[in-house]
């Protein structure tokens, strides 16, 4: 049976179930999977998270070190923030250099630590125009079974809120925890047949009509947004999607990261 075939059979049940009230995992339209999140698992890193929604599996791991600041940011340590998509993770990633998906994807990610100020990178500076802290955020996926943004957002957050500053010796300071001032929450809504549903698996996300990620920092502020799929949303629409977003991860924050941290 060809993929095409397969592909429209899978879209007509899952279309068919959605029409019924139902979603094949038997989970509500905004109900998320079950959620784990585990931090300082990389022993070598400044801060380490693993994070499952369901089956997809994601390890973020924290590393700093000094560099020269921009020229238009003397005064400002750096982010930078990188995809892995593992061969063993699916069948559809392929070894060799990032691809186009997990570009995006990482950029979705940067964009909600960067556009929120989640970390004051005032704070990271060692000798304005000369040093500053680059943090580098590395993101592995291990297992793709739907949503890896949201896996990997939350991953994020989580390992940088655990994540220590090393020693400085040659200026005489300490170890500390890294600055951080918000929590940035990244959650994906999906739209088949006009239904929306939040955590999509991988079979909801390949036949999806389009899918928005939302990104709001504690205070409920959009750090950022993503749209893909070919099917046009209303205004209407996307102020539902991004409140469904923006309730979904004040849950998220208050279950998943409040209790790693009381520095922001």
């Amino acid at each position: 049976m060809s993929n095409e075939v397969i592909s429209a059979l899978k879209k007509d049940f899952i279309h068919n179930l959605v029409v019924e009230g139902k979603r094949s995992d038997g989970r509500g339209f905004f109900e998320t999977r079950d959620i784990s999140v585990k931090t300082h698992v990389i022993s070598k890193a400044e801060g380490s998270a693993y994070v499952k929604f369901g089956e997809t599996k994601v390890l973020v791991g924290i590393k700093l070190q000094k560099g020269t600041p921009f020229p238009d940011d003397p005064d400002k340590g750096i982010i930078m923030t990188g995809m892995e998509m593992n061969p063993l993770a699916s069948p559809d990633f392929e070894p060799g250099p990032p691809k186009e998906e997990s570009i995006e994807m990482s950029r979705i990610v940067d964009r909600g630590i960067r556009e929120s100020k989640s970390i004051v990178l005032e704070d990271l500076c060692i000798k304005e125009g000369e040093s500053v802290w680059m943090v580098f955020v590395d993101i592995s996926v291990l297992n793709d079974a739907g949503n890896i943004v949201d896996a990997s957002c939350l991953g994020a957050i989580s390992a940088l809120m655990t994540t220590t500053v090393p020693e400085d010796v040659a200026n005489g300071t300490p170890a500390r925890p890294l600055p951080m001032r918000d929590m940035p929450v990244g959650v994906t809504v999906v739209s088949i047949g006009g239904q929306l549903m939040l955590d999509p698996i991988l079979d909801e996300e390949m036949v999806c009509g389009t899918k928005l990620t939302v990104i709001t920092n504690k205070e409920g502020a959009l750090s950022g947004m993503q749209k893909s799929g070919s099917e046009a949303l209303t205004p209407e629409k996307v102020f539902e999607m991004v409140n469904l977003g923006r309730e979904k991860a004040a849950e998220l924050r208050e279950r998943y990261l409040f209790n790693l941290s009381v520095r922001c």
